[in-house]
């Protein structure tokens, strides 16, 4: 489902950082994913809901060139994919088969695919770099997905580097990683990760002005009340 544009924009204000920080206060402790790293055009943040990929490992009889023209293929997934959404694939952090190559990505770019995450490999990485699409991931291999995976569905809950992630749950990637947001939650979370993020830039001014950290950061009640004071001096 596509997501509201004031949800997107405050989240694009806000960094993965902040953001695990505030999940951390829910309870929700898994959240970034291990693998997953800015790799091609990804130098700017990234907001979109999940569309899942699975991967399991390879089997001789399925996992074949031949498998690549199959309805239950990479190819049938790309085709199923909403404009605006985050492919996000599991691929067991597999590191020496990728999952993807430069036709595949220009593809999804065609179609309007915001980003892909994954915690596994893209192959033909000078060409996907010329595709313009944005990716996370754990770097680049020579070798085909069906060399080390077998692709086995979509739109299902899977998980990325060992985060659970379901369809449309709202992923957010900046330049320290990819953050899964539990769809439920996500507009809460987003409030209180604006509202952390302009209490840590006062804080930044006060460690500016030469303050002391103990009682400042994390904020004491006695400095929490200046800081709601001076905001609603404002």
């Amino acid at each position: 489902m596509p997501l509201d544009k004031t949800l997107i924009d405050a989240l694009q204000a806000v960094t993965t950082a902040t953001l695990t920080t505030v999940m951390l206060k829910k309870g929700l402790r898994r959240c970034w994913m291990r693998g997953p790293m800015p790799k091609f055009a990804a130098d700017r943040r990234i907001v979109g809901p999940a569309f899942t990929l699975r991967f399991v490992p390879a089997r001789e009889d399925l996992a074949t060139p031949e498998s690549w023209s199959s309805p239950t293929s990479t190819r049938g997934a790309i085709e199923a994919m909403p404009e605006g959404c985050i492919a996000v694939v599991d691929a067991m952090g597999v590191t020496d088969a990728g999952i993807f190559g430069d036709i595949l990505a220009a593809r999804m770019h065609k179609r309007g695919v915001a980003a892909l995450v994954t915690d596994g490999v893209m192959r033909d990485g000078e060409g996907v770099a010329g595709t313009g699409l944005p990716i996370w991931c754990s770097g680049v291999a020579a070798p085909a997905s069906v060399a080390g995976l077998t692709f086995v569905g979509w739109n299902q809950p899977i998980g990325c580097g060992g985060v659970a992630i379901f369809p449309d749950d709202v992923i957010v990637a900046d330049g320290d990683g990819a953050v899964v947001i539990p769809a439920a939650i996500a507009q809460e979370v987003a409030l209180a990760a604006v509202e952390q993020e302009r209490l840590e830039l006062w804080i930044m001014r006060e460690v500016e002005k030469g303050a002391a950290l103990p009682g400042l950061y994390p904020p004491n009640a006695e400095t929490k009340a200046r800081y709601e004071a001076e905001m609603a001096a404002k």
